[in-house]
């Protein structure tokens, strides 16, 4: 079964935000984009690049650990590298602001409310009854 693709990210960001959707893993999230925000800043201030190799470990470290142990499912950047990194941004701002539990409710609201894909019709050739 192939994945979903999508056309842009504004299409992509509630299929993000569910990936997200415990509390937990976007906690996670929060500190270790945090964290590799820091490294990245303080390599700038003691003009050490060195540190710039704790911005990556950082921020996938602690996004890891929260998908593979409390969300139980697959990160999103080894299919959307690009969109996940701007979707890990907006996460970041809204968490920052207090935004991103009600938006992972609506989302999460609005994948309810979505019916079932429905299933391909059988081709009537090969189950026509006689």
């Amino acid at each position: 079964m192939s994945e979903r693709k999508y056309g842009s990210f504004e299409e992509f960001w509630p299929f993000y935000v569910s990936q997200h959707s415990k509390k937990a893993t976007r906690t996670l999230h929060f500190i270790g984009s945090t964290l590799a925000l820091g490294a990245v800043a303080a390599a700038a201030v003691t003009r050490r690049p060195a540190l710039l190799l704790g911005a990556p470990l950082a921020g996938y470290g602690f996004a890891w650990v929260s998908h593979f142990f409390v969300e139980q499912n697959r990160p999103a950047t080894f299919t959307y590298p690009l969109w996940s990194l701007m979707g890990d941004a907006r996460m970041w701002w809204m968490t920052a602001n207090g935004a991103m539990d009600a938006e992972a409710e609506r989302v999460a609201a609005t994948d309810a409310a979505a019916p079932e894909p429905v299933a391909a019709p059988r081709d009537a050739a090969t189950h026509a009854v006689n």
